[in-house]
This record gives C-alpha cells, sequence and structure tokens, in this order.
C-alpha cells in the first residue's frame, strides 16, 4: 500500500509513521520546508491527567503507551515519564483535587494528593508557598521544536518513506491522487489530509463550509536555562478550570467562591510549565476564539504566568528568551477527540483534535490506521 500523507504536523507524521510501521510506502507532503505549526509551538506535553472520561481519556493513555514505545526508538524525542504536579494553595483547590482522586478513573491516570513536603521531595525546585498538590504519575513530555525532525529521520531510514517540503497540495485528482504547486501528482491507495489549523482553500472545498472546527490561538514564552532541574511538568489551579476531569461540585465552589485573575479571565488562561533539555521552561498559556485574532501578542498574560511561576518557584524566573503566538484546529464540540471524515473516494480528512494534537496522535493516527484497514 501506498500512503499520501498531507502535512508534517505531528498528527499527519504519527499517521506515516503508522502506515511505515505496517510495511507500507509512504509520501509526506509539506507546504513549509518543514513542519513549523501547532506542532513546534506547545509545551510536548503528553497530557493524560486533565482528559475528559471515556473515549478522550482512552484515547490519552493508549497515546502515552505509543509515545513511550517510540521513545523508546527515537531518542530524539527527548520523551521522559515525568509526570506533573498541580500546587494547591487554598481550600477550594484542594476539593477540586480531592474530587479528582476520587474519581473511578483515577488510578489509570495516577493521580495522588501529596503534602507541601511530599511534592517538594518529587519536585525540589517547588520552594514556594503551597499546602498540596495534584500528583499525575501518567503525564510526560517530548521536545516539540526537534520531535518531527527526530521521527522524520527514523522514518527515512526505512526506506519506504519520502518527505517532500516546501510543496502546497491543491487539488485531488481522481482517487487518492493529489497535485501539488509543483504540478506533480502524487497517486497512492490513501490519502490523509492533517493540514492541522489549515481550514481554507483545498479544506474548504472538500469538506464544506460548514465543517464543524475551529482555530484557536495561543500565546506561551520559554525563558533561559533555570539552572536547576524541574523534575516535572507544573500546572496551576486554573487548569481545573480548563480540563474537563476536573469538573464537579467542587469545581462549581472554586469558580463561585474563587474568580479568576482578571488578566487570566479575560485570556482564558491557565498555566503549564515544562523543562526543556537544555534547562529552559517552557510556559503558557492563553486561549483566543473570536476571529480575526489579533496579529500581536499581549503582555500583560505574560506578566501574569511570570507572577504565578515565581510564587510556585520561590525565586525570580530566568530570562524570558522566545515569546511566540500558535493558533491550533478544534472540534467546535470538544468532547470530541478529533474530526475524521471521507471527502473523497480515498481521501480522509483528520484535523481538530486541539489541545490534545501532541497527547493524542499516535493512538489518532492508530485509529485511522485500524479503520482504513492498513
Amino acid at each position: 500500500m501506498r500512503v499520501i500523507v498531507v502535512g508534517a504536523g505531528v498528527v499527519g507524521t504519527m499517521h506515516a509513521w503508522h502506515a511505515v510501521s505496517r510495511g507500507h510506502e509512504v509520501v509526506q507532503i509539506e507546504r513549509e520546508s518543514e513542519a513549523r505549526g501547532a506542532s513546534l509551538r506547545n509545551f510536548g506535553q503528553i497530557w493524560v491527567s486533565g482528559r475528559a472520561g471515556g473515549e478522550e481519556l482512552e484515547t490519552a493513555l493508549r497515546a502515552r503507551e505509543l509515545w513511550q514505545g517510540i521513545g523508546e526508538r527515537v531518542s530524539g524525542l527527548g520523551f521522559r515519564p515525568c509526570g506533573s504536579l498541580t500546587p494547591l494553595r487554598t481550600a477550594y483547590e484542594v476539593a477540586v483535587a480531592e474530587a479528582a482522586v476520587a474519581r473511578p478513573d483515577a488510578a489509570a491516570r495516577g493521580y495522588k494528593l501529596l503534602t507541601a513536603d511530599e511534592a517538594r521531595a518529587v519536585n525540589p525546585a517547588l520552594r514556594g508557598a503551597f499546602t498540596a498538590a495534584l500528583w499525575c504519575e501518567r503525564d510526560a513530555a517530548v521536545e516539540p521544536r526537534t520531535a518531527q525532525l527526530a521521527l522524520k529521520e527514523h522514518l527515512l531510514a526505512s526506506g519506504r518513506y519520502t518527505f517532500l517540503g516546501g510543496r502546497e497540495v491543491r487539488e485531488v485528482v481522481g482517487t487518492a491522487s493529489v497535485r501539488d504547486d509543483h504540478g506533480d501528482v502524487h497517486t497512492g491507495d490513501a490519502v490523509i489530509l492533517a493540514t492541522g489549523a489549515w481550514l481554507g482553500g483545498l479544506v474548504r472545498e472538500l469538506a464544506g463550509p460548514e465543517l464543524p472546527v475551529r482555530r484557536v490561538r495561543l500565546q506561551m514564552m520559554q525563558t533561559d536555562p533555570l539552572g536547576e532541574p524541574l523534575t516535572t511538568s507544573v500546572a496551576d489551579a486554573d487548569s481545573f478550570r480548563y480540563y474537563p476531569a476536573y469538573r464537579s461540585e467542587a469545581l462549581d465552589a472554586l469558580n463561585a467562591g474563587q474568580p479568576q485573575d482578571p488578566v487570566a479571565a479575560e485570556h482564558r488562561m491557565q498555566l503549564l510549565m515544562v523543562q526543556r533539555r537544555d534547562g529552559g521552561l517552557t510556559i503558557g498559556d492563553t486561549h483566543a476564539y473570536e476571529h480575526p485574532f489579533a496579529f500581536d501578542t499581549v503582555e500583560e498574560p505574560y506578566e501574569h504566568l511570570t507572577r504565578v511561576v515565581e510564587a510556585f518557584l520561590g525565586r525570580p524566573l530566568p530570562r524570558i528568551r522566545h515569546r511566540w503566538a500558535g493558533v491550533y484546529a478544534q472540534c467546535t464540540d470538544t468532547s470530541r477527540v478529533v474530526h475524521r471524515q471521507q471527502v473523497r473516494d480515498g481521501v480522509w480528512l483528520v484535523t481538530g483534535p486541539g489541545g490534545r494534537g501532541m497527547t493524542c496522535s499516535p493512538a489518532i493516527a492508530e485509529t485511522t490506521a485500524d479503520q482504513l484497514g492498513w
């Protein structure tokens, strides 16, 4: 079988990975010279902790298993099973964590409520003031800026993989065939359009104007090296407001009794933080849903995140050396893990995982491969 994959972000690359792993030939086409979208502009978190129960959690757990196996084969991914901690400061926040630990699927997530001292034993860099922390053992991380390159190198070594960068697919011609802007036609047995947040042009022509997917913009930043290990990913209690796993009466009480910081509320913020292999910290993020998106980054969210991080670390944040914005595609029905649609004979569109893309992409691609009988 020959599979044409359009898009070199993590969703597309994982489809290529599964196809090659099952003995098939793959041609992957990317309109940039290399992927430069949301797959690189994220935390690199394999984030199990906040996923909704049921299909979403099952997808995340399967993806976590797949990521670990891939990481053992591709050292450049920088896979590490670091877990995550959410430091808690108030009775409202502790109550939400207690409700999470009482979930029937808490053990699958690796949830445990820790004292402040127990949390510092897990992550000594957290020297600030907090009373307890929610631990999630199943969370992990990879290096987002280099993961796609490392995966591509491994795929090239198979001898069954071709990468074509700097080519934009303009047209579907016939069955399982596409034409790029160089005029070349690429024919296979299946075409996967993993175009990320590129939802106009050819995607609109194929899927129609009512595609149930929207674009979401975020702001993030990265610091100079911290100078010590941050042994886990770190979130703040605002993540409880954002992730479906924490929905409970306790969360309702938190929302009513402990309003979100005005800047965080305005920009729909939470803190997520991961240490990179060079020691720097990737920190975010914001969420904007209304179009047209602003074209500039706004300083107030960065100032808010700096205050939150410094309070957890009990020390000044290293110099911020990168600020950026990114855009990802999210199903308008956020309970759906991904939008998978056959748009022509032999052509499938796979998009809209939202903030779950990095976490869930190996399992999303595996499901596609199984459904198509690869």
